[in-house]
C-alpha cells in the first residue's frame, strides 16, 4: 500500500477541568497533517500550544472530541480517534512506538531486560533481544555499568536514553518522539541525531517534538505550525 503512514483530519480537542465545575478548554481546533514513509515531520510552535497533545492522541492517549487519525498498518487502515482499545494496543504492538519525555519502568527490572522488552511482540527470541538492547544502548553512549541496574537511580539523560533505546528498538514503521534529545549532551544528541536518520532512510515515518533548533534542522523534512490550530491564536 502507498499513501501517508498517517493522515490527521479535523481533529479538535477540550480538556474539561473536573476539578473547576466541568470548565472547558478548548486547546486545538481542526489539526490535519500527513506523515509519509520515510519523512519526519516536526510539530512547531510555543510552550503550551498543544504539540505533545497531538502526539498522544495519535498513541491513543488523549481522546479526540472530532475528526479522524488514520494509521495505516500492515493489517489495514486503523481510525486511532474512535478504535477500541484493543485495536489500539494492537497497534502498539505492530505499529507504533513512542518516546515520551519521562521514563516509567517497573522497579528492580535492569536496563537491558526493559529495553529488550519492547521486542517481545516482533518474534524475536530473548536472547536476541537482550544482545539487540545492549548494542543499542552502547550506542547511545550508555556505560556498560548501568545495564544490568535498573534505571531508578540514573541521572536525568541516562533515563532519557534508555526511554530513546525502548522507543528505537523495534521495527515498527510510525515513530512519535516527544523532546527525545531535551536532557541529553551534545554527544548524545548527535547520537540520537544518528538514529533519526537511520529510520528514515528505513521507511519508518517520524512525528516528532523538539526544543533544540539544531536537532530540528537536522531532521525534519517539514514542520507543521501548531498554532494555526489553537482557538484566537495566528500561526507564526
Amino acid at each position: 500500500m502507498s499513501g501517508p503512514r498517517v493522515a490527521v483530519e479535523g481533529v479538535s480537542k477540550t480538556f474539561r477541568m473536573h476539578l473547576r465545575g466541568g470548565l472547558e478548554l478548548p486547546v486545538l481546533r481542526d489539526v490535519a497533517f500527513t506523515v509519509m514513509p520515510g519523512e519526519c515531520v516536526v510539530l512547531r510552535g510555543p510552550s503550551g500550544t498543544g504539540k505533545s497533545s497531538i502526539l498522544r492522541m495519535v498513541y491513543g492517549n488523549y481522546a479526540v472530541d472530532t475528526g479522524s487519525i488514520l494509521v495505516r498498518s500492515g493489517r489495514g487502515t486503523v481510525d486511532i480517534a474512535t478504535a477500541a482499545p484493543r485495536d489500539v494496543l494492537a497497534l502498539r504492538r505492530s505499529t507504533i512506538s513512542y518516546v515520551s519525555q519521562f521514563l516509567r519502568v517497573v522497579p528492580r527490572v535492569s536496563t537491558r531486560e526493559i529495553v529488550a522488552a519492547s521486542l517481545s511482540g516482533d518474534g524475536i527470541e530473548a536472547a536476541a533481544a537482550l544482545d539487540a538492547a545492549t548494542d543499542l544502548l552502547l550506542r547511545l553512549n550508555l556505560s556498560p555499568n548501568l545495564l544490568g541496574l535498573p534505571p531508578a537511580t540514573f541521572s536525568g539523560g541516562e533515563q532519557q536514553r534508555v526511554n530513546i533505546a525502548r522507543g528505537f528498538i523495534s521495527s515498527h514503521p510510525l515513530l512519535l518522539l516527544d523532546e527525545p534529545t531535551a536532557s541529553l549532551d551534545a554527544r548524545n544528541r548527535a547520537a540520537v541525531v544518528a538514529l533519526i536518520k537511520a529510520k528514515k532512510a528505513s521507511g519508518t515515518a517520524i512525528l516528532g517534538v523538539f526544543h533544540d533548533d539544531e536537532v530540528r534542522e537536522e531532521v525534519a523534512d517539514r514542520d507543521v505550525d501548531v498554532t494555526a490550530f489553537v482557538p484566537g491564536r495566528e500561526a507564526a
